[in-house]
């Protein structure tokens, strides 16, 4: 009797756990994706639910390191600026240069353009054309802004020269550049600054007329604007000057002139 009760005993078991077995199935295919159910690995999902954790690629400690460094960074500079110390001024003077310093952009499209062609889209670029313009002095460097004699020397100001030129002449880019500067210098008046691929510039000041537009990036010889006339009418004149770095340089020592 015993035995008996001990085999229906065991055959409700078996049923019961294979009831269990046949619903995990169930739930299981339920609940599989599509790769699963053709006999591939689940592929990872990093989307995120409401009880899960952040992003794989995103981590909030990370990011909260770096809010707060920059918050120390900027508090840093801003002691700095507040301190009398000469130490402290060594440190405001870089920082000012830093931040006044303009980007070279012609030279990394030069270097760009040099060691995988044409120019990111972000990079500015030379306009569709214009390759031909770019050997107008072949036997030169550079080309002359304009045809006219030195009235006032380097030596005079330490900045620039004067160039006499005809009444109405045209100033052109001596190489090919971005404009960066378009508007009033003191010392040049109507000025025209091109940044250079060598990380030169050429400013172009005591203008009448400007024919370029603000990081537009120009050919040799492109039209920068035209000369001021002289108060009697008769002539023109404008002011020529090159830097290199912090320092402007003598553009005879680079381009001869007439």
């Amino acid at each position: 009797m015993s035995s008996r009760t001990d085999d229906v005993r065991k055959r409700m078991m078996k049923r019961k756990k294979e009831r269990e077995r046949m619903e995990k199935m169930n739930h299981s295919r339920l609940f599989s994706t599509d790769e699963e159910r053709h006999g591939f690995d689940r592929i990872p999902s990093y989307d995120i639910g409401p009880d899960e954790g952040g992003h794989p690629l995103f981590k909030k400690e990370v990011f909260l390191f770096k809010v707060l460094a920059s918050a120390c960074l900027v508090l840093i500079v801003a002691i700095i600026f507040r301190s009398p110390s000469e130490k402290a001024e060594t440190i405001q003077n870089y920082v000012k240069h830093t931040m006044d310093q303009e980007f070279q952009f012609a030279a990394v499209s030069d270097w760009y353009e040099d060691q995988f062609g044409k120019p990111l889209a972000l990079l500015p670029a030379k306009n569709d054309g214009e390759e031909d313009k770019q050997d107008l002095s072949e036997d030169s460097e550079y080309a002359l802004p304009a045809s006219g004699r030195i009235l006032e020397d380097f030596g005079d100001n330490g900045q620039r020269i004067m160039i006499e030129t005809g009444k109405g002449a045209d100033v052109e880019s001596m190489n090919e550049g971005l404009v960066h500067f378009v508007g009033m210098k003191d010392g040049f008046g109507k000025t025209v600054i091109i940044q250079h691929g060598d990380k030169s510039e050429t400013w172009y000041g005591n203008l009448e007329n400007i024919d370029v537009n603000l990081y537009e990036y120009i050919s040799k010889g492109t039209k920068v604007g035209t000369a001021m006339d002289s108060t009697d009418g008769t002539k023109g004149s404008f002011y020529f000057a090159i830097k290199k770095g912090d320092d402007f340089i003598d553009p005879v020592q680079v381009i001869k002139f007439e």
